[in-house]
């Protein structure tokens, strides 16, 4: 669980600059292959491209003298402002937030002459944030068969008045802040200044820090100068792969230990891969080497400066493969040596300081990041954003009550360490004989509360679990070789061996680790057993095919009072099951709700008992439909049991079925025999 700290006012800061740094990468990412599709259609047939076409780059006239307009305008000007626009507002208020933003966005796009790509950041989202606290004036006050015709031209009508506002209020301000924003880029270009900005960007990067700036700013304001003159040097500030490339050469000829043994390996993952988060830890390891990174990026910015290089569109991963791809057709030498040089200088910045200092890195990387964190708190300008409450491996209190099917790695973009961490996982996860074990990786802003299991690095886990809510969160500090993932490994195998979800034979030791880290977060340790005193877990009397409830407090009330009727808790314990809803969601999925009380609560518990209520028309569940409410209290070590034998019935979709159609209390309690076995 967190650790105070009087850290926790910088963290909430940084958390926020973090959250609004998501939020704008939320809108750029999913669209990022337009951007692509974007950036080669530019490249090839532009009139100074790779194969100049006319009727495709936008340029001369066709053969009765009218003006070719191409692809290259409609889709910068049109296109790839109304995605970002749609996908701002979809973040906001789902599918009609997205197209009120969309809609909105079109008095800017035509409002000015320039891409408004600035413009659809601000009005999507702010298209859909409006009309949901429209839509939450009438909601419920609507007469039965009005909805649609309400729905469609309330979203209309006011998508509309946001045009006007877009087209006559926004549009001035926009146009001046990009304006400005050129001005200052190029005030830093003409009096060579630009690789300046190494000095924020690189420490920005390591604190995840950098998606506010890159996406943003540099973006919108990289696109305006490729069209203006075929490239721009804004796309490569951030994107280089040489600094962080020239810290993990510098450690695998320099380093020990564990930080030498692995940096081969991230070297390829960071420089092919374009993942530059796998060179964070070794960063973090030794604080003095965001030097190295700030050198290799003020070399390679200086380098396109000098040679007038850049990209024709965003490269993202920043792999080198993408780089080369979306290099314009002048600039190949002057990119290839930016990213060479920067490389070089790096290495030999970050071979100093390795060769130098009496830690060359032998630390194991899983402890290295804590222990340096507290070394750069002393040596970095920048310590107050990494010093910070460390979230304990799990969600506090969350019980695992099913096999683990899904797992999720969350990162800022979705495309960096989340990638390179799902890859290691999953090959581990195969390895062990689970293959139909799904291992993803996503960006935070677009996690939804479906996983069986949440890893995220260490200071991005506050802001995923509000997400995922249900699932059991690992917060790594690397995620290259973190003891974690064998914690996760364990866990799959208990969880989906016959052994535990049947809650017969023996523990193997995996399963026992993973009891006790089931314990550490609340549940008890699973131990086969069914009757306690000669009392039955499950009895006839606690079991209604008919729920009277018709909301969750009230669900949560009717499964609590059976086991009141049992005298298996207290009053005290019913208390705690409402207690623990309001922290954690005990929503499941297939329809199923397991409320209980919380770790605390287990001394009003007087012996172990379930109670089964099945609402056949469904209850809302905080945005979840439930159609079966299982109340449980375990006494002593059969809490797991009782719940492992519960999840194994509701993995099962034909028993699911047959719960749906059952007519007698008798066909529940033999489809649930298990949990008396």
């Amino acid at each position: 669980m967190a650790t105070e700290t009087v850290a926790k006012p910088r963290t909430s800061a940084r958390v926020g600059v973090q959250k609004f740094g998501t939020f704008l990468s939320g809108m750029i990412m999913p669209n990022i292959g337009a951007f692509i599709a974007w950036g080669l259609i530019t490249a090839l047939f532009i009139e100074k491209g790779w194969i100049p076409v006319p009727a495709l780059g936008g340029f001369g006239t066709n053969a009765d003298g009218v003006a070719n307009v191409g692809l290259v305008g409609p889709m910068v000007n049109y296109l790839l402002p109304l995605l970002i626009a749609y996908t701002g507002g979809r973040m906001v208020y789902d599918v009609r937030g997205g197209v009120v933003g969309a809609i909105a966005t079109m008095g800017v796009i035509v409002g000015t002459g320039i891409p408004m790509f600035i413009g659809a950041m601000i009005m999507g989202p702010l298209g859909g944030w409006t009309m949901k606290k429209i839509d939450s004036i009438w909601d419920g006050k609507i007469r039965p068969g009005f909805e649609m015709l309400v729905n469609n031209f309330s979203a209309g009508i006011w998508g509309g008045i946001l045009t006007l506002l877009g087209f006559y209020g926004l549009t001035p301000v926009v146009k001046a802040f990009t304006a400005g924003a050129g001005s200052v880029v190029q005030f830093l270009v003409d009096n060579g200044l630009l690789p300046l900005t190494s000095i924020f960007i690189e420490p920005a990067k390591v604190l995840f820090l950098n998606n506010a700036i890159n996406h943003g700013v540099l973006t919108p304001l990289g696109i305006q100068q490729s069209l203006d003159q075929g490239k721009s040097i804004l796309f490569l500030l951030e994107a280089n792969p040489g600094p962080g490339l020239g810290i993990l050469l510098a450690y695998m000829f320099f380093g020990r230990g564990a930080a030498r043994a692995s940096a081969p390996g991230a070297a390829i993952i960071h420089f092919l891969g374009g993942i530059h988060e796998i060179y964070f830890p070794y960063v973090l390891m030794k604080p003095i080497l965001i030097l190295a990174a700030i050198g290799g990026g003020m070399t390679g910015i200086a380098t396109l400066a000098i040679t007038n290089s850049g990209l024709v569109a965003p490269a993202a991963p920043g792999s080198i493969i993408a780089v080369i791809a979306q290099t314009s057709r002048d600039s190949y030498v002057g990119v290839i040596l930016a990213v060479v040089l920067a490389t070089t200088v790096s290495f030999l910045i970050a071979s100093l300081i390795l060769r130098t200092s009496k830690n060359k890195g032998e630390d194991d990387l899983s402890a290295a990041t804590s222990r340096m964190e507290a070394m750069k708190g002393k040596k970095s300008s920048v310590s107050s954003a990494l010093v910070g409450d460390r979230v304990a491996a799990q969600g506090e209190g969350t019980v695992l009550t099913r096999p683990v099917q899904t797992i999720v790695f969350a990162c800022d973009a979705g495309m960096g360490s989340s990638a390179m961490g799902a890859s290691v996982l999953r090959n581990k996860i195969k390895a062990a004989g689970f293959p139909d074990v799904k291992v993803t990786n996503s960006a935070i802003a677009n996690l939804n509360d479906s996983y069986d299991v949440v890893v995220t690095h260490q200071d991005l886990t506050e802001r995923a679990q509000p997400r995922t809510a249900s699932a059991v969160h690992y917060s790594v500090d690397n995620f290259m070789n973190s003891p974690k993932y064998d914690e996760i490994v364990d866990l799959v195998r208990s969880s989906n061996s016959e052994d535990a979800a049947s809650g017969t034979g023996t523990i193997t030791e995996p399963a026992a680790a993973t009891t006790e880290a089931a314990a550490a977060h609340g549940a008890h340790a699973a131990e086969p057993a069914a009757d306690v005193e000669g009392k039955s877990v499950l009895m006839r009397e606690s079991v209604i095919l008919d729920g009277k409830a018709r909301d969750r407090d009230s669900a949560i009330d009717e499964a609590g009072q059976l086991l009141l009727d049992r005298g298996a808790v207290d009053m005290s314990y019913v208390h705690a099951m409402h207690e623990r809803e309001e922290s954690v969601s005990t929503y499941m999925g297939s329809f199923l709700a397991i409320p209980h009380g919380t770790n605390d609560a287990k001394e009003h518990i007087m012996h172990s008992a379930v109670s089964i209520i099945r609402y056949p028309e469904g209850i809302d569940w905080g945005g979840k439909q439930v159609k079966f409410v299982v109340g449980v209290a375990g006494i002593n070590n059969e809490h797991l049991h009782i719940l492992s034998s519960i999840a194994k019935i509701f993995t099962n979709k034909a028993q699911v079925a047959q719960l749906e159609e059952a007519t007698t209390v008798e066909e529940v309690l033999e489809l649930f025999g298990k949990v008396n076995a």
